[in-house]
């Protein structure tokens, strides 16, 4: 019987039960057959030479797409654990995923590879995808899959952990093989090795298998793979760049933050110039805050385990939480992961009426959370963090435009900092869910009309939002086109309902609030890692922790040169007099390295005249006998804050 399927343009052709994804592609035209790596029917991707044997939507997948690449890259992983087992003698592997712009293998090997095992490797690639091998797929029984991959422990463990209910067709399991090479898979892959048109290995790491340190210690090897070679050389060449903005590196150099090994992991401390650049942070933070009309609030960093098992973090977050602490006969208290309850308590420290509401409270409030020794990452991901937390609580017929405004706010403040791309994931209800059905349906109606009114692009994201509400991600592209997730918009039924909250309604009856957190930096640790690395470390005028570095040419020059200073200083500019008894071009290169926005230079005819030497980061050469007044006046406006 035949199948019908819907093409992209709406056009519905009828094709015989069976027919492949290439047959379809090659009635279509031949270049597109070329092009063709896979096809889709409905939400399911296939082979191009597999059958298809139900109706549906149907789309052609080729290798520029965001599908295509996929698949290129997971057909890449299985090509890199080929060349891994040929190599090395006794070897084994674990599991090989996508991840963004790239993929990784996990293996078992003998010892740790080193960078010339990576050259071996990507030679046996090449070798391998100048074959033009074939991917094919087979499908087979749980047994016939034990005993096939029986040398192979991990695979066995994952085999053997397969969900029957997850099943589809009737197969349990399925693999990809190519020539002598078989790995567990899903798929679908590209038609042949040889489709395989770019692919770079990129180095080597530890990793424990399933993520546990108690579990084998595995060596992973990260890879890309690009639709062309000019992809590659560009994704080549973004790579270097951030290696070069590295927060890591460049924090410590320009005097910011250091990670003392004696502190312990994932905890940093903030040396002067870096207090300054969160001083700033936050004192924006704060008046934006002001402006958008919130209250600020303080909360403890610990509360007794009973208020969090109220909030449900001990059923559900408790791995991320430190232990409990308790001393003689006093209740067992924890240090806070989040704020959120501490700003439940204070709503609920009295009576509230709906002409209390909106009720805005925000606050910098220091949390901590335990994190794995292998996923900390210098600022990007800490145990112990600032958040920029809000709550507010509202009526139902508030929440429109509580979060129309919580959104401007977001977006103004990513604007201040220097973001101008973005994009938003919109969160929808799980099949696991509370609240009821109309809060859903108002809540989500609400995010996505607040996402429409400011023109933000966004994707639905099904069933991704929490079990306890809805929430939009909003997402940033750095100087490098890096896509960060930094501001978040939740809404929230659970906390409301588990610590009883109320508001007394007009006509004499009580009412849940809606609350909605909101994080607009995230961790100010975090977003200070990714300014780091979007401006590499030469921050704007406002920004700059010391905005001018001032150089007397002479010792004779200090006197003036510190006068110059008190006038910046008067005029609100952050400035440094460099005393040092070095050369003027030395002076000059370190002021430079230290990406300082502006540097002025003093000597006689300054000091007789009233004059600077003027010369502002990124430009060749200073420009001489500038009046104090007119320096100070240019580098004032220059050093405005945004939105302000």
């Amino acid at each position: 019987m035949p199948i019908d399927l819907r093409y992209p343009d709406g056009k519905v052709v009828s094709h015989p039960n069976g027919v492949t994804g290439l047959d379809i592609a090659e009635s279509i035209g031949p270049r597109l057959a070329r092009a063709a790596v896979a096809v889709k029917v409905d939400e399911a991707l296939y082979d191009l030479s597999r059958p298809i044997n139900e109706g549906g939507d149907f789309a052609v997948i080729t290798i520029d797409s965001d599908e295509g690449l996929h698949i290129l890259r997971h057909s890449a992983a299985h090509v890199m654990a080929q060349a891994v087992l040929d190599l090395f003698d006794g070897a084994t592997f674990a599991i090989g995923p996508v991840i963004e712009d790239g993929f990784y293998y996990d293996f078992e090997v003998g010892e740790p590879f080193h960078p010339d095992d990576l050259e071996r490797i990507e030679e046996r690639m090449a070798e391998i995808i100048s074959e033009d091998q074939p991917f094919e797929r087979a499908a087979m029984s749980r047994d016939e899959a034990l005993a096939m991959f029986a040398d192979h422990k991990f695979k066995v463990e994952i085999i053997e952990g397969v969900d029957p209910s997850e099943v589809s067709d009737g197969e349990e399991v399925t693999a990809y093989r190519n020539h002598d090479f078989t790995d567990l898979c899903r798929g679908p892959h590209l038609p042949s090795t040889s489709r395989i048109p770019a692919v770079k290995l990129l180095r080597s790491s530890g990793a424990y298998w399933r993520g546990d340190e108690k579990r084998e210690q595995l060596q992973r090897i990260y890879g890309t793979a690009w639709a062309s070679t000019g992809d590659l050389e560009a994704y080549l060449h973004r790579l270097e760049e951030a290696e070069k903005r590295d927060h890591r590196k460049l924090g410590p150099e320009l005097d910011l933050y250091s990670f003392p090994p004696e502190l312990g992991s994932g905890l940093a401390i903030w040396h002067p110039k870096g207090g300054q650049l969160r001083k700033i942070m936050e004192d924006h933070s704060r008046a934006l805050h002001e402006r958008f009309g919130f209250d600020f609030v303080f909360t403890p960093h610990i509360g007794k385990s009973e208020l969090w098992q109220t909030s449900g973090h001990l059923d559900y977050y408790a791995e991320y939480m430190y232990p409990g602490m308790q001393h003689g006969d006093d209740p067992e208290y924890r240090v806070k992961p989040m704020n959120c309850p501490f700003h439940v308590l204070i709503y609920k420290s009295r009576g509230r009426s709906y002409r209390d509401l909106p009720m805005r409270l925000g606050e910098l409030g220091g949390v901590y959370r335990y994190e794995k020794s292998g996923v900390v990452q210098g600022l990007l991901r800490v145990r112990g963090m600032t958040m920029d937390d809000s709550h507010t609580f509202c009526t139902e017929d508030q929440v429109q435009d509580e979060l129309k405004m919580h959104l401007d706010f977001v977006l103004t403040w990513l604007r201040d900092f220097g973001f101008d791309e973005f994009e938003a994931d919109l969160s929808t209800r799980p099949e696991k869910a509370i609240g009821d059905a109309n809060q859903w349906e108002v809540t989500e109606k609400a995010l996505a009309q607040a996402l429409d009114a400011h023109g933000v692009s966004y994707r639905i994201a099904e069933g991704e939002g929490a079990f306890y509400g809805p929430k939009i991600d909003v997402h940033i592209k750095d100087a490098i086109g890096r896509r960060w997730q930094c501001s978040t918009i939740q809404l929230d039924f659970n906390l409301p309902e588990r610590f009883e909250l109320e508001y007394a309604a007009s006509g004499n009856v009580t009412e849940r609030p809606y609350m909605i957190h909101c994080a607009k930096a995230g961790s100010i640790e975090r977003f200070t890692a990714i300014l780091v690395e979007h401006y590499a470390g030469a921050f704007p005028m406002w920004l700059a922790p010391v905005q001018v570095s001032i150089i007397p040419v002479a010792d004779r020059h200090e006197e003036y040169a510190d006068s110059v200073s008190q006038s910046l200083g008067d005029a609100g500019l952050r400035s440094e007099v460099d005393t040092s008894q070095e050369t003027v071009g030395d002076k000059i290169r370190r002021a430079l390295t230290q990406k300082h926005p502006a540097v002025i230079v003093v000597g006689d005819d300054d000091v007789a005249h009233s004059t600077v030497g003027l010369r502002l980061y990124g430009e060749d050469k200073d420009t001489r006998g500038v009046p104090l007044a007119e320096a100070t006046e240019r580098l004032t406006e220059m050093a405005r804050p945004p939105s302000t």
